[in-house]
């Protein structure tokens, strides 16, 4: 499930991508299928990490890289291991709405990119984000604690603050909206809900098979009801 459109990212051999919370590796696994990349994984979750590892190792086995290297090291995104302007592109999806202080955050991770370069920040969207928060006192402790819900304009104010100016935005996976409102109603952390678990093996069938219709639906329900916000911006020179 692939948040970021790289297609606009113009991503160059040689660049060195930094996905900040990476989680078991999706996007980096994206960025890795570009031409001579060095993508770098970091998260604070060991268990996660070691997914990325097994993640890549497979893309590696099956010969699905560019001449490219990856990486991945544990990291706390309020405190990077990493010298300033030491990146091309960083993503950070879906991790400032559990940090309680967002502002060190964006400012961590402008401080690791070049200047006039690209970062894109992902965050659930308000209203699909709200309507979970309604249906469960529970959802905001679960998924390592969500700590608020974004609006567009203070974010993009956010991180334009830290010395960056907003270019692109759209919206993603709006067929899993659904999915979330349906485990906030039987309760977030239930795993043997037959209606959370048939809609869950669905979600897993379309992310293998990619068929044209739910292609289709997500991209048509996007603007309306999209899961996840997604920000561009470039680094102020």
């Amino acid at each position: 499930m692939i948040t970021v459109k790289f297609n606009i990212l113009d991503v160059k051999p040689g660049y060195r991508i930094l996905d900040i919370g990476c989680g078991p590796g999706r996007h980096i696994s994206a960025a890795y299928e570009h031409e001579k990349v060095t993508a770098i994984g970091a998260d604070l979750s060991h268990e996660d990490l070691q997914q990325g590892v097994k993640r890549l190792q497979f893309h590696d086995h099956l010969g699905a890289h560019k001449g490219g290297s990856w990486a991945f090291t544990m990291a706390d995104i309020t405190n990077l291991p990493f010298a300033d302007d030491s990146f091309d592109i960083v993503l950070c999806s879906e991790v400032m709405e559990h940090i309680p202080t967002d502002d060190v955050a964006a400012k961590e991770i402008l401080r690791v990119l070049k200047p006039g370069h690209n970062l894109v920040v992902t965050v659930p969207r308000f209203w699909p984000e709200k309507i979970c928060w309604l249906l469960s006192d529970e959802y905001f402790n679960a998924n390592m604690g969500h700590v608020r819900i974004y609006k567009k304009k203070p974010l993009v104010k956010l991180i334009e603050k830290q010395g960056a100016t907003y270019w692109n935005a759209h919206h993603a996976h709006s067929i899993h909206a659904p999915y979330w409102w349906l485990k906030c109603l039987v309760g977030p952390t239930r795993t043997d809900h037959w209606a959370v678990n048939l809609y869950k093996r669905f979600l897993e069938w379309d992310i293998l098979s990619q068929p044209k219709l739910t292609k289709f639906m997500d991209r048509l329900l996007n603007p309306v009801m999209g899961k996840s916000l997604v920000l561009y911006f470039t680094k102020d020179k």
